[in-house]
């Protein structure tokens, strides 16, 4: 007697929201805690060390400062810290929606798939974002000194 195969039942909703939903909290707590613990004033997080070395603003420089602009809905205050993690932390919304959307409907999760051509974009976007904001041009780009 040979025996069928049968179709598994769907896992239920709560097991298939466990992931994005750890991710959201793995998220949330540091994010939490700088929009509490003011970057802005001086002594809270230690210097760039790319700064340190060399007197320019790294791509991440103004980081957390745009992390706690957003926490406290300055939008424009967190793109003059850093326009490009804004962007970042906008695709990264847009993701994880569509992840946390996949596991409510039961579907597979969003494939996500970034070639070369891509990387060597975002590179290339980074590079000349790191140059205009240390030029004179792009001071409105640069976090202010604390």
């Amino acid at each position: 007697m040979t025996s069928v195969p049968t179709a598994s039942a769907p896992l239920p909703v709560l097991r298939r929201l466990s992931p994005p939903l750890t991710a959201l909290a793995a998220v949330a707590v540091p994010t939490a805690f700088v929009s509490v613990v003011d970057p802005n004033t001086s002594g809270h997080y230690p210097e760039c060390p790319f700064l340190t070395a060399t007197g320019w603003w790294c791509p991440g420089c103004g980081g957390l400062r745009c992390v706690h602009a957003l926490t406290h809905g300055d939008l424009t205050g967190a793109l003059h810290d850093n326009a490009v993690a804004v962007l970042l932390f906008g695709v990264l919304g847009v993701l994880w929606l569509r992840w946390g959307w996949a596991a409510l409907t039961g579907g597979p999760p969003p494939r996500v798939t970034v070639g070369a051509r891509r990387w060597a974009l975002i590179a290339l976007l980074v590079l000349v974002f790191t140059v205009v904001r240390n030029s004179p041009i792009g001071a409105g780009l640069a976090p202010p000194l604390v």
